[in-house]
């Protein structure tokens, strides 16, 4: 499995609130999101996104962009015309199933498509915090046919159209972050050594079995490397040893485990690697500023 395929198992749509508004020249709508992620998608013709902290970007028919967090922002024909609708605020009416239609005309010259992504445990923020907080990834490619299938399938009215929408959602997620990973100097070193044929098997390792007794000898056996070769290229790839990179990783995923119900900090030790609890408590307060006991107290209360 690759960091980015193990990462992006906790982001998914689910029963996503859509929202297609009609907009005619002037247009303008203003957004407050609550969802971790958010996509917006200007269809059929083109427009800005201007979010909070940001210079205007400028939307494509094909682009997508998207905003992390709680991020305002504003869609609009142009960054000057002066926000007419809250979506965040006003009264849309129902339209399907988990769908909104917010229309600033009986029908425009553009489409505005809006969804939103959550995420499950800590394993994701990994991902998330590798991101903007407002970007836009172009379809340098051509034709977008996720785009095109979201477009189609949100007029739509049938059985299963939530789980559609969503899957969608989660496959356009997928194709964009991928795009604008390829397309960016600055990517995170641990997307940028997947491709590496020394650090790559490497990295797949750890995240095909977090909980392995790894040494630098056995990923060095892995990418078929010396032990000095492989921790010099991982950590000058990835940011930090292969050692201090999994436990780093195993943090996350126990952190994740310690928010499921009725989880136990020996059960969670076990799981990520750890023969006892004491030991996984100490690496845990090391890395997390908490005891696994703590953090569990606080997710139950959450």
């Amino acid at each position: 499995m690759d960091a980015l395929t193990d990462l992006l198992r906790g982001v998914h749509a689910r029963s996503a609130t859509l929202c297609r508004s009609f907009a005619s020249p002037p247009w303008s709508l203003r957004l407050a999101p609550t969802a971790v992620l958010t996509v917006v998608v200007v269809v059929g013709g083109d427009g800005w996104l201007h979010a909070e902290g940001h210079e205007p970007q400028r939307l494509t028919a094909g682009d997508v962009g998207f905003v992390r967090g709680r991020t305002r922002f504003v869609l609009a024909d142009d960054p000057a015309t002066p926000p007419q609708a809250d979506l965040a605020r006003d009264d849309c009416a129902r339209w399907a199933r988990g769908t909104r239609t917010y229309g600033l005309a009986d029908r425009g010259d553009t489409t505005v498509i809006t969804g939103s992504y959550e995420v499950d445990g800590s394993v994701p923020h990994r991902l998330l915090d590798a991101l903007p907080k407002a970007f836009v990834v172009p379809c340098a490619d051509g034709p977008c046919p996720a785009l095109d299938l979201l477009s189609e399938e949100i007029a739509k009215d049938r059985p299963g159209q939530d789980t559609v929408l969503d899957r969608i959602l989660d496959l356009l997620l997928v194709f964009a972050l991928r795009e604008w990973f390829d397309t960016r100097a600055d990517a995170p070193g641990w997307y940028l050594a997947l491709g590496d044929h020394v650090v790559g098997p490497a990295l797949r390792a750890v995240h095909d079995e977090p909980g392995r007794a790894w040494s630098v000898a056995d990923l060095a056996a892995v990418a078929g490397v010396s032990r000095a070769l492989l921790a010099k290229r991982f950590t000058a790839l990835v940011g930090a040893p292969p050692l201090t990179y999994l436990t780093e990783y195993r943090m996350d995923l126990a952190a994740a485990l310690l928010d499921e119900p009725g989880a136990t900090v020996d059960a969670v030790a076990r799981a990520v690697g750890y023969g006892d609890g004491f030991a996984f408590s100490t690496a845990f307060k090391r890395v997390r500023g908490v005891r696994p006991s703590e953090r569990r107290v606080v997710a139950v209360r959450v």
